[in-house]
């Protein structure tokens, strides 16, 4: 096992130890291919082929790295006293953009009640810090606000605002509330529309922030809940069981200049204020304009200014929902995509850590790796055509022909390791939660197995799918194309046919033309590539049928077994107050326009 903490010499030695690991992994495969090209004459092409191997493998022996090294290490809470009195003001900040209104402040109720449950006498507020552009969903917003106010008694505690201009998205509403507000505050919990806490959980997010003067923020590992599709239930899955060992070796590497994903976080205000302006960056968008993914690049600043940042993973009681379907997630990651190219504009700013540059490099690799894929393929494919012909007499006058070797095995070798370096992390992580006993939160051992296999098996199908939907992100931004910020979909993500097929016909067609190439071109590829080829024909369908809402106890996770106490509070609230509504009781009509405190200012 590592041994923790580790020492700065320690993680200087453990982040070469991976970079090694993933260097040898990906040289050997491109030395496997080499071999195996060199069968029948090496030509430009096969070398292109080797290097773009090379570096796909590295990306995927990277994260396995990243596997190995959370299996071999453990969450380990600092040093601080968990039942510290809290000194500081902290404002939990929601910021929401045409969201639900009834489930967003059902959840900042939630999150109160949750709170006061602990009878901790901290000082918390929490402020709602809107940036609706629609006038209707704004209405039922202060609407909503008043009967949270009213509901919970906590005149003085609930802050809402609306900015007039949403310049800069959601980092720009959070300067916004640090600009005039932040004074106000030592910390700073910033959440997602979709977030949720328990309020114990928010006290030792303050704590640790006191008992470490130096700590600027402090990121926790939210668990996806509330699925209910395959698509989604497979990802709050993942997020469950396999994340943690994933963040676990993140947190090991990264050590104090760690992420921030945007929400489930505490910031020092005085720190954020001091250290993450970001201006807009030179030209248009996509490359140009405001920052999309600004978490990575406030991470960085704090770092830069001497500020601590960290990733617990030990921490519970951390929540998010996801999307439901796999075309709001390559909506969202669509964004993403964006967001992270932009980053090339950012990874050379000076006085960067060397480590936060690496990870602007790394939210870069995610997105352009599909390219490298998808350039091997087609390579492989046309490679017949560039191929020289075989030649059985090489020596002159010999009058037997000579036949070069099968180098079939080396091809085979090298399917068998990228195949190891997708699979086995995850086979590791299973078999490590049945001997640890981790694996009885989701069902026992056999079951957790089983639902690691089926989530492998749904994941390998819809991949393909994925990647024409990142590879088609990419491009459009190297194009030129500014994504926006689209409204996340919340509730129910069921698909009907017409809208998956529109939303997938060009990966079909791709599929089909890619699948007739390989038979006409190279047939001794349609095999290996039909796992590629085959879900793309059958993208619609996957997109529908991955939708659809899943039943039983197949992938479950241990908050649909037993739901963590903010979640049955938020059940409660939500259900109350929607009685409410429909029974008009206790609630304003939509047409009030009920007087909202502002976020105060000191």
């Amino acid at each position: 096992m590592i041994p923790l903490p580790i020492s700065r010499a320690g993680l200087f030695a453990l982040r070469f130890v991976a970079m090694a690991l993933a260097l040898v992994a990906g040289l050997g495969a491109f030395v496997l291919f080499l071999q195996f090209g060199d069968a029948d004459g090496l030509d430009a092409l096969d070398v292109i082929r080797a290097m773009l191997i090379l570096i796909s493998t590295l990306w995927l022996a990277w994260g396995a790295v990243q596997a190995l090294i959370g299996l071999t290490s453990h969450a380990k809470p600092p040093a601080y006293d968990p039942k510290a009195p809290i000194l500081g003001r902290t404002a939990v900040l929601m910021p929401v953009y045409n969201e639900d209104p009834l489930a967003t402040f059902s959840r900042v109720a939630a999150m109160e009640e949750s709170l006061r449950r602990t009878g901790d006498p901290a000082v918390v507020h929490f402020a709602i810090l809107s940036d609706t552009r629609n006038e209707t969903i704004a209405r039922r917003e202060l609407v909503m606000f008043k009967h949270l106010v009213l509901d919970r008694n906590g005149l003085g505690r609930f802050f809402y605002r609306r900015r007039e201009n949403n310049t800069g998205k959601k980092a720009g509403n959070i300067e916004d509330f640090v600009t005039r507000s932040g004074g106000a505050y030592d910390y700073a919990v910033i959440l997602d529309a979709d977030s949720l806490m328990e309020g114990e959980t928010i006290l030792q997010l303050i704590r640790r922030m006191e008992a470490e003067p130096r700590l600027g923020l402090l990121q926790t590992l939210p668990k996806v809940i509330r699925a209910r599709s395959r698509f989604g239930r497979a990802m709050q899955f993942s997020a469950a069981f396999f994340s943690p060992v994933f963040a676990r070796g993140l947190a090991m590497m990264q050590g104090e200049t760690g992420p921030f994903w945007g929400h489930n976080a505490i910031v020092r205000v005085r720190a954020f204020a001091e250290s993450c302006g970001l201006p807009p960056l030179r030209g248009k968008p996509p490359f140009g304009g405001h920052v999309m993914s600004h978490d990575y690049v406030e991470a960085a600043l704090l770092a830069r200014a001497g500020w601590v940042v960290r990733l617990d993973d030990d921490l519970e009681g951390s929540f998010e929902e996801g999307p439901e379907n796999i075309v709001d997630h390559a909506k969202r990651d669509r964004r993403w995509c964006q967001g992270n190219l932009q980053h090339s504009r950012i990874i050379g700013a000076p006085g960067l850590r060397a480590w936060s540059r690496f990870v602007f490099a790394q939210g870069i690799m995610a997105y352009i790796s599909p390219l490298f894929w998808l350039g091997f393929i087609i390579a492989s494919i046309i490679a017949p055509l560039t191929a020289p012909p075989p030649d059985y007499f090489p020596e002159p006058n010999w009058p037997f022909p000579y036949f070069p070797p099968s180098e079939a095995s080396k091809a085979i070798g090298l399917f068998i390791g990228i195949f190891v370096l997708l699979l086995a992390p995850k086979i590791l992580i299973a078999a490590k939660a049945a001997i640890t006993g981790r694996a009885k939160q989701f069902g026992g051992a056999g079951l957790a197995f089983l639902s690691s296999l089926a989530e492998l098996l749904l994941s390998s199908l819809t991949a393909p799918v994925l990647l024409m939907y990142s590879t088609r992100s990419v491009i459009q931004v190297l194009l030129g194309r500014d994504g926006g910020w689209p409204t996340n979909n919340r509730g129910d993500g069921s698909l009907g046919w017409r809208d998956a097929f529109a939303a997938s016909w060009w990966i079909v067609a791709i599929g089909v033309i890619g699948l007739a190439a390989t038979w006409y071109l190279a047939p001794g590829l349609l095999l290996w590539l039909s796992p590629v080829g085959v879900p793309m024909v059958c993208a619609p369908a996957l997109l529908r049928w991955t939708s659809l809402p899943s039943h039983g106890k197949l992938m479950g996770v241990p908050t649909e077994y037993a739901p963590a106490a903010v979640m049955q509070i938020h059940d409660a609230i939500l259900d109350r107050w929607t009685d409410a509504l429909d029974r008009g009781r206790g609630v304003p009509a939509e047409n009030a326009t009920p007087s909202a405190p502002a976020v105060p200012a000191r």
